[in-house]
């Protein structure tokens, strides 16, 4: 790792549909039951809405949804309130990390990306907006796969989760990075960007693996080209226009932008 500005310092990888779970599938799944679990009906495509946010303000902004709204007050016979988004979240939590194990596999190419990232002394953190009970579930069946980040940081570890900056800096802090413009923010989701954004570093979108195409790398694999190119378009246009410096398919897309990221660096650009 180079002192001279000119090297990546750092890269700050989201979880589920960024290094594990391909498609981020154990949070929409769990989102889905346990609103039903509370009379409310939402579709998975729902569930995804909010991805990304610290879960208890995941469910805030789902029970926002004016549609979902109606539905839970057809339900409960009131407008839901911070007692219901309370008790909504106390369910979820062992609800999510029941499920996590059966979606911990590694998203292919993590483990040599990582590899190659520490190659060449660059670190690696991890974040998420599971809280920290949930993110040492990931860590433990990540680390039995090969992947293991020098930190983590969940959104229970901060006063304010995403978009706001707060874990991308700690993560910076506690790394103990030269710059955070020699950082990288690596996610899946529109807040996670944000994040990464308001932090002050160079942000990657990732698209087939993670939340905007929301499939199994199986179901992802049996689409018809042309279908996978319009999900990606579409997975794409959303995380460029939420700002993301670079966009690709999925971390083993990563260690070409980390070489042209070190190109802009040594020119003097900034994120």
């Amino acid at each position: 790792m180079g002192t001279n500005g000119q090297a990546v310092d750092a890269v700050i990888f989201d979880w589920a549909g960024t290094v594990v779970d391909f498609g981020s599938r154990a949070p929409a799944g769990a989102f889905v039951e346990v609103f039903r679990r509370h009379g409310v009906d939402i579709s998975v495509a729902e569930a995804r809405g909010p991805m990304g946010a610290e879960k208890r303000t995941h469910v805030a902004e789902l029970l926002a949804v004016p549609a979902i709204a109606a539905r839970f007050e057809k339900a409960h016979g009131h407008a839901p309130g911070e007692a219901d988004i309370d008790a909504i979240y106390k369910d979820f939590i062992p609800l999510q990390i029941g499920v996590l194990e059966d979606f911990a596999a590694l998203i292919p190419g993590t483990a040599e990306t990582a590899a190659w990232l520490r190659g060449r002394g660059v670190r690696i953190a991890g974040n998420t907006g599971y809280n920290a009970e949930m993110s040492a579930v990931n860590e433990k069946l990540a680390a039995g796969q090969g992947y293991a980040p020098d930190v983590c940081v969940a959104a229970s570890d901060v006063p304010r989760g995403r978009p706001a900056p707060d874990m991308a800096l700690k993560c910076a802090l506690d790394l103990g990075v030269s710059s955070v413009r020699r950082c990288v923010k690596v996610d899946d989701t529109v807040p996670g960007i944000l994040e990464g954004l308001n932090a002050g570093m160079w942000t990657v979108g990732v698209t087939v693996s993670g939340n905007e195409v929301g499939l199994s790398q199986a179901e992802w694999e049996a689409l018809p080209a042309a279908e996978q190119d319009r999900m990606r378009r579409a997975a794409t246009r959303r995380l460029a226009a939420a700002g993301a410096h670079y966009v690709i398919d999925s971390v083993a897309d990563l260690p070409g932008v980390i070489e042209t990221i070190e190109r802009r660096l040594a020119a003097g650009d900034r994120p």
